[in-house]
């Protein structure tokens, strides 16, 4: 392995360009070696940037050799792709969701450990100085114990966004494109996920997939959570629009998740706590300590992690473990959104068994 790690971008989109100006952050330690895209765009793209175009994952690793890939294709190939990459002892940084179901996840996660290959998933606002404080709020008990927790994300796409037609199909869709961040922030923050019931709908804009939901969640720790979701409302409450992470967006002073304990409350990410004076009662005053932290890009942090990562350094903060687990919650809201089922997301082996009290609500699936 040289100095300067030689990566190859599988998928000039959108994402796949901010992976890129990642590693041009990044400077004298990472370069990319090539681009995998064989779309025109892609092409053209990697014609603009001097450096090696392929149609194809197998065409580029026959003739080179990456240190890692960042692997930012559309959700319904993250899985064979990532197997792709494992095959060749190529670490990987996939964007998210893992995949699109967790039977198809597994693979990877199995995968990934029989072949010793890193893999991290792209659930980059972990990475986010706000995140790690807020974490860290929690976990110091200075919100007491959780009880109750929100978020919203309402934000309005434009129609081009749509010109891709997998992005009209199912398997892509806000609870999985734009959920998931969200919900990976909640286990995150409040710990994993027990029960999911949702609703859903795609009256707006009438495709395959939904463009709006509703969900209640119960934590592991008892806490209870509640989620709404849409991509057809103009608001300034996502976390694209208020955490200032990406400069594509208008950003506002705005939060968009509120956790609520026993001894106060967060607002994220204008990282506000909210304390009761004296007894610490609904009679007694209450005001809030702001806790800044300075705004990075974290798909920069996340990229130096990876770099991290695939020297031997550091542990995946989001491996693939806990981007399936993330997954199995959305995927639990999406199969009780279709039955109307409470919905108990997997469990699998390395996870703590369900309590027997739940046996006979459904999985969102079994491993």
């Amino acid at each position: 392995m040289s100095e300067r790690l030689q990566l190859a971008l599988v998928g000039a989109g959108l994402i796949g360009q901010r992976h890129a100006e990642a590693m041009r952050m990044l400077g004298d330690d990472i370069s990319i070696a090539s681009v995998v895209d064989p779309s025109d765009v892609g092409r053209m793209y990697t014609k603009n940037m001097g450096i090696d175009w392929y149609p194809s994952m197998k065409e580029m690793f026959a003739g080179s050799s990456p240190d890692g890939a960042i692997l930012a294709t559309p959700n319904q190939v993250h899985v064979e792709n990532g197997l792709e990459c494992i095959a060749e002892r190529c670490p990987i940084l996939l964007e998210k969701p893992i995949a699109t179901s967790c039977e198809e996840a597994q693979k990877l996660v199995d995968a990934s450990h029989a072949e010793d290959v890193p893999v991290l998933i792209g659930h980059h606002r972990r990475h986010n100085p706000l995140i790690q404080k807020a974490r860290q709020l929690i976990q110091d008990g200075r919100l007491g114990r959780i009880t109750s927790v929100h978020g919203t994300c309402w934000l309005l796409k434009p129609k081009d966004y749509f010109a891709p037609e997998w992005r009209r199909k199912e398997g892509a869709g806000p609870i999985l494109v734009n959920a998931i961040h969200d919900v990976d922030l909640m286990r995150y923050l409040c710990g994993d996920v027990e029960t999911v019931q949702a609703i859903s709908s795609n009256s707006i804009r009438g495709f395959e997939t939904e463009d709006t939901a509703a969900v209640l969640m119960r934590f592991k720790s008892g806490a209870l959570g509640t989620f709404n979701l849409s991509d057809t409302v103009a608001s300034p409450w996502s976390w694209e629009i208020t955490a200032g992470e990406n400069p594509a967006y208008a950003s506002t002073p705005q939060s968009c998740y509120v956790i609520g304990g026993t001894e106060g409350s967060l607002s994220i990410p204008d990282m506000r706590l909210w304390r009761h004076e004296g007894e610490g009662h609904w009679k007694q005053p209450i005001s809030a300590t702001s806790f800044p932290e300075s705004k990075i890009d974290p798909l920069v942090a996340q990229m130096r992690h990876f770099v991290n990562v695939i020297r031997g350094n550091e542990a995946p903060l989001v491996s693939g473990e806990e981007g399936l687990m993330s997954l199995a919650v959305v995927e639990a809201m999406k199969k009780s959104a279709e039955s109307g089922e409470t919905i108990r997301p997997l469990a699998p082996a390395w996870r703590e068994a369900p309590d027997s009290a739940d046996e006979n609500l459904p999985h969102a699936a079994l491993v």
